[in-house]
């Protein structure tokens, strides 16, 4: 049975590891407010710099530019996003369990693999997968340099034909408890799909409608620049903001996946002191009833 000495000890380290799980708790907390400002400040560009991809793409007839090219799907390259570090609860796990769900999926197809994060390295390595590129220490500190790094690599094996399509496994921050586990296609860029207004048919017109991508006509543009010429610098700045995007993304979730743990884990270590307490006092109270009862039964037999 543990003595009171053995029940302070216990209570002296589990409040260390709370020490500590809480200090990590702030510091992911400071770390991934400015990870949201990052992200929230990426999407924009983002999303846009790829409608205006897809649109200009859907008017052209022939790819004027190899990172448009289409190609059947035979080799694939995935591009898997983990975090460097542990404590995070089931971030890295989930990435690692959806990255071998989409090897799965596509097991009759050649896929290579690039891998963004230890953990991930370090989980594929032991299930045999080769990589083409691996990048650690990332997401500690995102930079813009590493985005266009890997884009680069990836505009190479694709532009050489060596892979006929782009996936990147990642977990999408939502908000500080939520984030989704997504498998998002990079390239080939697919071109929005644009009817178009077919002569003497008339549209009824409904209030504050607004043209989307399957009502809107196909009205040709007149470019300034030769058509290569924007193409040329529209689609590698694409795929170089789309995986800065994707690097932001993948640290902000982690760094709220580290957050939670870590307040679940101090929130745990004051239960358990708890109820290290209470069994400690209970084994003093136990020590001075036995003490006492000797010395009552020692006055006894002394007056006896």
């Amino acid at each position: 049975m543990p003595t009171l000495l053995d029940y302070r000890r216990r209570v002296r380290s589990v409040k260390s590891t709370q020490q500590i799980t809480r200090a990590m708790k702030f510091v992911s907390a400071a770390k991934l407010r400015r990870a949201q400002e990052g992200v929230f400040a990426a999407r924009p560009y983002a999303r846009e710099i790829l409608r205006v991809l897809r649109s200009a793409a859907a008017r052209m007839e022939h790819p004027v530019h190899p990172l448009l090219a289409r190609r059947p799907e035979e080799r694939i390259l995935a591009l898997i996003l983990t975090g460097d570090r542990g404590l995070a609860g089931a971030f890295n796990a989930n990435v690692i369990r959806r990255a071998a769900e989409f090897l799965r999926e596509h097991a009759d197809k050649k896929v290579e693999v690039m891998i963004v994060g230890r953990k991930g390295r370090d989980a594929m390595r032991k299930r045999g997968v080769k990589f083409v590129n691996e990048y650690l220490n990332v997401s500690s500190n995102v930079e813009f340099k590493t985005a266009k790094e890997i884009a680069a690599r990836i505009a190479e094996l694709y532009s050489k034909e060596e892979v006929d399509a782009v996936y990147a496994v990642y977990n999408e921050f939502k908000n500080v408890m939520v984030q989704k586990l997504r498998a998002e296609k990079l390239l080939p860029i697919d071109p929005a799909v644009i009817a178009p207004e077919k002569p003497g048919e008339k549209k009824p017109a409904v209030p504050h409608e607004t043209p989307t991508a399957a009502n809107a006509p196909l009205v040709d543009y007149i470019y300034e620049q030769p058509i290569e010429e924007i193409f040329a610098g529209l689609v590698p700045r694409y795929l170089e903001s789309e995986i800065f995007r994707l690097l932001l993304e993948s640290a902000a979730a982690e760094h709220a996946a580290r957050m939670t743990a870590m307040d679940s884990a101090t929130r745990n270590a004051s239960d358990l002191i708890d109820r290290l307490t209470l069994q400690m006092n209970k084994v003093r109270q136990a020590d001075i009833t036995k003490q006492l009862i000797e010395i009552v039964s020692g006055a006894a037999s002394a007056t006896a």
